[in-house]
């Protein structure tokens, strides 16, 4: 994990998800094989309950890269 000015981001040197398949992949029931299509949905919908967006995008290494914005952060002491 790592900073990303108001959340962070997520990300791997796998093979990535393809950008015409990016806006798709956070929507329940999308699957690219014989899988549930339950995982990244669930992943947008907890983003969703604490009042984040989620954004898919390319790492720097060419994998996936999952961006959490409107992330409030407490202050520690």
């Amino acid at each position: 994990m790592a900073g990303l000015g108001s959340g962070f981001y997520v990300e791997d040197d796998g093979p990535g998800i393809s950008a015409d398949e990016r806006d798709r992949v956070l929507d329940p029931w999308y699957t690219s094989a014989a899988e549930t299509g339950f995982g990244l949905s669930i992943v947008d919908r907890i983003a969703a309950v604490h009042g984040w967006t989620v954004r898919v995008a390319e790492s720097t290494d060419g994998g996936v890269r999952f961006e959490f914005a409107g992330v409030k952060r407490s202050e520690s002491g």
